[in-house]
């Protein structure tokens, strides 16, 4: 398992390019996963060779038919008839529209559903300009049916070929690259769980990022494949050993999908051990961090905390590190990294600790960076793709969410256990991120399977879990960090953007005074309180990072605040 082992390589040639050479029809059609510059090379070396022809994105059609080739001077309304099919995901095409009504804040758009059709997937259009001119257009958006890793029927876009009128699918090397990496994985010999300890699946693609000029939207065929290949694999080893869907301790190892742009398309697969060479190391002003701390800055502000120092490792070996302040106030844990890929609480957590820190009777114990392995993964997968989510690093070296972990090894889990062991809180607040722009899979079913309703910002949100009794000391909870929430400055106005474009799209939560709150019932944490943040802060960066963890901070001061002040009486446990 150890052992650095190839599995698969090969290049792949642009489909595009293939065409070009190979056309002989008079007009054509092309729907491709490439970048509008490649495409618009395309079309001018077919026009050498007398081939009009017309090479469209694959991927998120009716957005790119906007950017590419409808007027938008002068448009006042667009009324959009989005397809509707019986195999897609709900709402699928209205989310693919995400996030139109924002980039053409003058035009008034009308987004609707139109009737369930197998058909061909075809946007209908009704574009109305200041001129008084009104145009009827259609934006087909081809899609093909095929079951998935899990083997569920899925509707994913595909490449697509009109000659001379005539039309079929066209296999991509966009799709071909990820074909070949599903079916390499799945023919591998593995035996026992962890299969390996890290694979990695390295891609090059020829294909530019295209930032959208609104929030930290972009449209990145890089980034939509390492999700893809993330989450595919870890759904065909779910399905191959049996486990439920959503099952959150599956241990197949560290999968790592490593895309990138490059100068063509290129795919190698290999296992090889954890890599376990320190980071590099960075140091930034803490309240003023514009990136993701460094992991020896992470460890350096810790040590700088007062009180007990306790530790465990990581499987891969690394030291997970925590403090405990004992006080006479009630006890808070205060944790962040579970995902590491979610990078503003760990900053967050340790700007509220040295606030906390400076208070007499201060009584918590805190665990800054609790995954510190999949922190290493992120921080070397950022070094290619910063704006990126990169889920690859959300979870442990094993595969698996370290709160989910049933069964040896303790590792990262212990750090937990031990910060409760310490403290006996009554209220645990564990910050996490959610991804600051949209998250999709287009290669199979472009709406990520069991995160349906996180595909795109909702601004920052609370979900309070408690015991059976607490019902009333969570909502009042709730109400006190959101009170303190609305005072920082443009954080209620960011979410009411995110929110607005949100329910343009399909989806619409609950959101009173403008933050969501989710309260459930659970007896998953041996505390009676689980505050979790949810911060879209996944791809920020500069400002918008700082905005992120100051909203963590404040979060956590507000929730330690209000627990002080909650009138428990004889709740259970209390």
């Amino acid at each position: 398992m150890d052992d650095t082992r190839l599995l698969f390589q090969a290049s792949y040639p642009a489909t595009l390019a293939r065409l070009v050479r190979e056309l002989t029809c008079a007009r054509a059609e092309i729907w491709s996963f490439d970048d509008a510059p490649t495409r618009r090379a395309a079309e001018a070396a077919l026009a050498l060779r007398g081939v009009r022809a017309h090479c469209r994105s694959a991927y998120k059609p009716l957005l790119h038919a906007f950017l590419e080739e409808i007027e938008t001077a002068g448009l006042a309304e667009a009324r959009i008839i989005c397809p509707r099919h019986p195999e897609a995901a709900p709402g699928r095409f209205l989310l693919e529209a995400y996030p139109l009504p924002a980039l053409f804040p003058l035009t008034e758009f009308d987004l609707q559903e139109g009737p369930d059709s197998a058909a061909m997937p075809v946007y209908q259009l009704s574009l109305g300009y200041v001129s008084g001119m009104r145009r009827e257009m259609t934006v087909p958006a081809p899609n093909r049916m095929h079951r998935d890793h899990a083997m569920q029927p899925a509707l994913s876009p595909c490449g697509w070929l009109v000659q001379d009128g005539q039309g079929e699918p066209l296999l991509t090397d966009y799709e071909t690259l990820y074909r070949d990496a599903m079916r390499t994985v799945a023919a591998a010999p593995w035996q026992k769980a962890p299969f390996f300890q890290e694979l990695e699946i390295s891609a090059t693609l020829p294909v530019r990022d295209r930032a959208l000029g609104w929030g930290d939207e972009a449209v990145s065929l890089v980034e939509a494949l390492h999700e893809d290949l993330y989450f595919s694999l870890i759904e065909h080893f779910r399905h191959r050993l049996g486990r439920p869907p959503g099952d959150r301790g599956l241990r197949p190892g560290q999968i790592v999908p490593r895309v990138r742009q490059g100068d063509k398309h290129a795919l190698r697969i290999e296992t090889r051990p954890w890599q376990r060479s320190a980071e590099e190391a960075g140091c930034q002003p803490l309240d003023q961090a514009r990136e993701a701390l460094s992991p020896q800055q992470i460890a350096a502000e810790l040590a700088r905390l007062p009180g007990r120092p306790f530790h465990a490792r990581s499987v891969a070996g690394r030291m997970i590190e925590g403090r405990y302040l004992p006080g006479r106030d009630r006890a808070v844990m205060i944790s962040a990294g579970q995902h590491a890929n979610e990078v503003s609480g760990p900053v967050g957590a340790l700007r509220a600790a040295q606030e906390l820190a400076g208070r007499e009777g201060a009584h918590f114990a805190l665990c800054p960076l609790e995954n510190p392995d999949g922190y290493a993964l992120r921080q070397r997968l950022a070094r290619d793709n910063p704006r990126h989510m990169l889920h690859a690093a959300r979870y442990t070296a094993l595969g698996d969410d370290l709160d989910y972990r049933q069964g040896p090894p303790d590792a990262e889990r212990a750090l937990r256990d031990q910060a409760y062991c310490l403290s006996a809180a009554l209220l645990h607040v564990s910050l996490h991120g959610y991804p600051a722009h949209e998250w999709t899979r287009p290669l199979s079913g472009y709406v990520p399977r069991g995160f349906e309703s996180w595909t795109m910002p909702r601004g920052f949100f609370l979900i309070l879990r408690h015991h059976p009794g607490w019902g009333a000391a969570a909502a009042r909870l709730a109400e006190a960090v959101i009170a303190r929430l609305r005072q920082l400055p443009g954080l209620a106005e960011r979410n009411a953007a995110q929110l607005a474009l949100a329910r343009r799209h399909g989806l619409a939560p609950e959101a009173p005074q403008g933050f969501i709150r989710i309260l459930t019932q659970d007896m998953h944490a041996p505390m009676p309180l689980v505050l979790v943040t949810e911060c879209p802060d996944q791809t920020l960066l500069g400002d918008g990072f700082i905005a992120a963890h100051e909203a963590q901070r404040a979060a956590v001061i507000a929730a330690y605040d209000a627990l002080q002040e909650l009138e428990l009486g004889d709740l259970p446990g209390a």
